[in-house]
C-alpha cells in the first residue's frame, strides 16, 4: 500500500515539474482538414447582335426582339404591334406557350409581323456548368443544354410554329463551350445590342427613352411576358416614336447579321 502512495506522490511531483519548467506534455492535436477547393467560376459572355444598317439618313434599320419567358402576354404591346404593323422577332419558351394560347394565335395569324424563335424549354441559362447567374440555376451540363434548346424547339413545333433558327437563352448569358454546343446544333444564338428594359424591371420613361435611341443597325431586346410592369408602357411608347422617325423594322430572319463571340459565325 505504501509502495502504491509513493509511486502516486512521485507521478504528481514529475508532472508538477513539467508544467513548472514549462515543457509540454506530448497532446495529440486534432486533424486539420482543409476545405475543398471551390470550382472556378465559368467565364460567362453576353454577346452583342448587330444587323446590316440601311446607311439611309432618317431610315435607321433595327431589329425588335421580345423575350416571352413565363407569366402573361402583355397586351400593350402585342396590340401596338399589331396595329402600326411593326415587325418583331418574338423568342417564346414552352412553358409561355402553354399559358398564352391566343397571343400564339396572334402571332401565326400575322405571320408579315412575327418571326417566333427560341428562347428554350424551362428559361434555364444556357451555361454548361453550374452557376448561379441572377439568382437563376445554370443547366450545369451538356446534355442540359441540349434538353433546354430541343424541349424548346420541340414545344414549338408541337404547337404549330415552324422549326426555329434561332436561340436566345435565359439571362442572354452563356459560356463559350455552350455557345459552341448551341451552334453545333445548327442555331444562330441571337445576343443584342439595345437593352430596352433593363428585364422588364425599368420604368416607363427610361424604357421608351432607351428603345427611342436605337440607331441604325440595332438589335432591341425587350420583354412581351410581364403586362404588370411599368416598362411595357413605355415599350409601346417607344414603338410610335422609332415608326414617326421614319424607322426601318425588320426581323431577324430578314436581314444579315453580326454577333460577338461566334454566336453567328
Amino acid at each position: 500500500m505504501n509502495r502504491i502512495l509513493l509511486a502516486s506522490a512521485f507521478l504528481l511531483v514529475s508532472i508538477s515539474a513539467v508544467f513548472a519548467n514549462g515543457i509540454p506534455l506530448a497532446v495529440s492535436a486534432p486533424a486539420v482538414v482543409s476545405p475543398a477547393p471551390k470550382a472556378p467560376a465559368p467565364k460567362l459572355v453576353e454577346p452583342h447582335l448587330h444587323i446590316a444598317r440601311s446607311n439611309i439618313a432618317g431610315h435607321a434599320r433595327i431589329a425588335l426582339t421580345f423575350d416571352a419567358c413565363m407569366g402573361q402576354a402583355d397586351e400593350r404591346i402585342v396590340s401596338t404591334l399589331v396595329r402600326e404593323r411593326i415587325p418583331a422577332t418574338i423568342f417564346v419558351t414552352a412553358r409561355w406557350l402553354k399559358r398564352n394560347p391566343a397571343a400564339l394565335a396572334v402571332f401565326l395569324q400575322n405571320p408579315d409581323l412575327f418571326e417566333l424563335e427560341n428562347h428554350g424549354q424551362n428559361h434555364i441559362p444556357a451555361v454548361d456548368t453550374p452557376t448561379l447567374i441572377y439568382g437563376i440555376a445554370s443547366a450545369g451540363s451538356p446534355q442540359a443544354v441540349r434538353q433546354e434548346v430541343e424541349g424548346g424547339a420541340a414545344a414549338m413545333v408541337a404547337a404549330g410554329i415552324p422549326p426555329p433558327h434561332w436561340f436566345r437563352g435565359s439571362t442572354a448569358k452563356y459560356d463559350l463551350s455552350a455557345i459552341g454546343e448551341i451552334r453545333a446544333m445548327g442555331y444562330r444564338i441571337a445576343g443584342y445590342s439595345v437593352n430596352g428594359d433593363g428585364g422588364s424591371l425599368l420604368g416607363a420613361v427610361i424604357t421608351e427613352k432607351r428603345i427611342a435611341s436605337a440607331k441604325d443597325g440595332d438589335v432591341v431586346i425587350s420583354h412581351v411576358n410581364q403586362p404588370t410592369h411599368a416598362a411595357g408602357e413605355g415599350v409601346a411608347k417607344a414603338l410610335v416614336d422609332l415608326k414617326a422617325k421614319g424607322t426601318q423594322f425588320v426581323r431577324l430572319e430578314d436581314v444579315e447579321d453580326s454577333g460577338d463571340d461566334k454566336t453567328t459565325e
